[in-house]
C-alpha cells in the first residue's frame, strides 16, 4: 500500500476523535473570534428553532454551547466559521470567484478572492451569481407580466455552495473554494476528495450522509442551512429536473471535489413557453436587488439599511452608482448630487426593468 494511502486509512480510522476540525487553534484566543458573527449566528440558529435553551451573553459560553472551544481552547473549527484573521495561519479559509469569457480560462471578465467566516464566504459566493448569472423569463398565460427564472434555483445553488464549504479538507493550507463561471456552465470546486466511502456516482441516488467536519456542519445545520440526512445533492437533482435543467454532474479532478451545472450562462436565455425575448439578465443582480426595495424617495442610508449593507463604499460602488449609471435610479436634486437631502427614487426606465422589460 502506497505510504499517503496508508496514512489516509490511519487518519480515516481515527477520524471519530482526531479531526483537523477540533484539533486546537495554536496561539488563536477570544480576542481573534468575531463576535457579532458568533452572535448572528446564534440568532439564526434561535429562530430555526435549533437553539431552544438560553445561550447567555458570554462569548466562551456560546462557544461551548456550539462545540468549537474545549477546556477553554479555542478549536479549529472557531476560526473556519468565526475568526477574524486567517493569514497567515490559516489561508485556507478563502474563497476564489471568476467570471471567464467564453468555455475557458483564457480570459477573464471578473475574479475575486475573499479571505473571511464561513457564512460570509457563502454569502460572497452568492453575491457574484448574483451578479453574473441572467435571469431568463417567459409570458404565461393569463398573467399580465413575464414570469421571471433564475438560471440555476437559488436553494440548488446553495446547498452546492454550502457542501463545498463544510465537507471540504481544511487540513490542507493552500486550499479553497472555487467558484467558476463560464459561458456554458457553472462549476463548484472544494479542495479535497469526497469523503471516505462516498463516490461521486453515489451522490446522483439514495447514500448515506458522511462528514468530514461535524462540527462546523453541525452550526450550518443549527442556521438552518443543511440537514443532516445526506439528501442535499438529491434536492439538488430534483429542483434542477422542476426547473427544466439537467442534473449537475459530480467529479473527483487532481484531488478537488467538482460539481458542475450545464447552463446557458452567456445569455440571452431561452425557456419553456412564450419567449419574451426581453432579457432582465443585462442589469446586474446588486442593481435588480437595490430596484425592488426603493420605495417612493428614500434617502441613501434608508436604501443601504433596507439592503442590509453594511458598508458605505461597497453599497455605492456595487449598487448605487451602477443603478445611477443606466439611468434606472435618478436622484430627486441631481443638482446638488452630494446635498444632504438628496434622496433616490426608482426611474421609468427602472420600473419597466422591474417589470421584465428590457433596459437598453
Amino acid at each position: 500500500m502506497p505510504q499517503a494511502k496508508y496514512e489516509k486509512v490511519l487518519f480515516d480510522r481515527a477520524h471519530g476523535k482526531r479531526r483537523w476540525e477540533n484539533e486546537l487553534a495554536e496561539g488563536v484566543s477570544l480576542k481573534d473570534i468575531d463576535r457579532a458573527e458568533v452572535f448572528r449566528i446564534v440568532e439564526a440558529a434561535r429562530a430555526k428553532g435549533h437553539l431552544l435553551d438560553p445561550v447567555g451573553s458570554r462569548l466562551p459560553g456560546v462557544l461551548d454551547r456550539l462545540d468549537v472551544r474545549k477546556d477553554g481552547r479555542i478549536l479549529q473549527a472557531a476560526v473556519v466559521l468565526f475568526g477574524k484573521k486567517f493569514m497567515p495561519d490559516y489561508p485556507q479559509c478563502e474563497l476564489r470567484m471568476a467570471r471567464f469569457r467564453g468555455t475557458d480560462k483564457t480570459e477573464f471578465l471578473d475574479q475575486r478572492n475573499v479571505r473571511a467566516p464561513a457564512f460570509k464566504l457563502l454569502e460572497e459566493a452568492e453575491l457574484f451569481c448574483q451578479r453574473h448569472f441572467p435571469l431568463p423569463g417567459r409570458i404565461v398565460p393569463g398573467k399580465l407580466q413575464r414570469e421571471d427564472r433564475p438560471l440555476i434555483p437559488p436553494d440548488a445553488m446553495r446547498e452546492i455552495l454550502v457542501n463545498a464549504l463544510i465537507h471540504r479538507d481544511y487540513s490542507i493550507a493552500g486550499g479553497a473554494v472555487y467558484l467558476a463561471i463560464f459561458d456554458d456552465r457553472v462549476e463548484v470546486w472544494s479542495t479535497g476528495t469526497f469523503p471516505t466511502g462516498i463516490r461521486p456516482e453515489m451522490l446522483s441516488r439514495e447514500h448515506k450522509s458522511v462528514l468530514r467536519n461535524p462540527i462546523i456542519a453541525d452550526v450550518f445545520h443549527r442556521a438552518g442551512l443543511i440537514e443532516k440526512w445526506g439528501r442535499g445533492t438529491n434536492r439538488v437533482i430534483t429542483m434542477c429536473r422542476e426547473a427544466g435543467l439537467r442534473p449537475p454532474e459530480f467529479e473527483e479532478i487532481a484531488g478537488a471535489a467538482v460539481v458542475r451545472f450545464r447552463v446557458n450562462v452567456a445569455g440571452p436565455q431561452q425557456v419553456t413557453g412564450e419567449v419574451t425575448g426581453e432579457v432582465a439578465g443585462e442589469v446586474p443582480g446588486e442593481v435588480r436587488r437595490l430596484l425592488a426595495v426603493v420605495k417612493g424617495e428614500m434617502k441613501r442610508q434608508e436604501i443601504q439599511a433596507a439592503l442590509g449593507l453594511k458598508h458605505e463604499d461597497h453599497f455605492r460602488k456595487a449598487y448605487l452608482t451602477p443603478a445611477l449609471k443606466r439611468g434606472l435610479v435618478e436622484m430627486t436634486i441631481p443638482d446638488k448630487p452630494r446635498s444632504s437631502k438628496q434622496k433616490y427614487r426608482v426611474s421609468e426606465s427602472g420600473k419597466r426593468a422591474l417589470d421584465g422589460a428590457r433596459v437598453q
